[in-house]
């Protein structure tokens, strides 16, 4: 099955000269959905992974059910605020301002093995502050896993960890 047929594009979404890839096409799909789930299951499988993170929101859609698949917790990767107990922060640059991450402080032991989840890779930015936070809570990112990558954008190189995509765009 080609995930491609299911991503939408958008002109001029959400301004002028961007092309929006909109994954609800993918998402309304089931078979395209359990699809894309299931590669990710098969790559992490096999690593022992005792956390997925799953980054707000469109991450969270695709983590939990990986999560639950992987027979792994889930932890979500909120906006700043969004969480009611203790967390870890990371703030980080946006195109026009800042924004900062957060977990909870409890949310990751030390030494777990980590795969963070979100639905695209562009700049890298939300992806560094989400692996930062896991280290700085003493676990390990085993890898970054995307749906999509506009490797136009040079998202990867700005990475040190492992990422993997289903679906790169030039």
């Amino acid at each position: 099955m080609d995930l491609r047929d299911y991503i939408e594009e958008i002109p001029d979404f959400p301004k002028p000269g961007i092309l929006f890839r909109d994954i609800t096409p993918l998402l309304n799909a089931p078979e395209a959905f359990h699809a894309c789930i299931a590669r990710f299951e098969e790559r992490y499988r096999s690593r022992g992974i005792d956390r997925v993170l799953g980054v707000e929101s469109r991450g969270f859609l695709f983590g939990a059910p990986l999560a639950l698949a992987l027979g792994a917790g889930f932890v979500p990767v909120r906006k700043q605020g969004k969480l009611p107990q203790k967390t870890l922060q990371r703030s980080y640059e946006l195109e026009y301002g800042s924004a900062t991450l957060e977990i909870h402080r409890n949310a990751l032991q030390q030494g777990e093995r980590v795969v963070v989840v979100d639905d695209l890779l562009a700049t890298g930015g939300t992806a560094r502050a989400t692996a930062e936070l896991i280290e700085e809570a003493g676990a390990k990112v085993e890898e970054l896993a995307f749906v999509i990558e506009l490797a136009g954008l040079g998202g990867r190189q700005r990475l040190p960890w492992p990422v993997h995509t289903l679906l790169v765009y030039d």
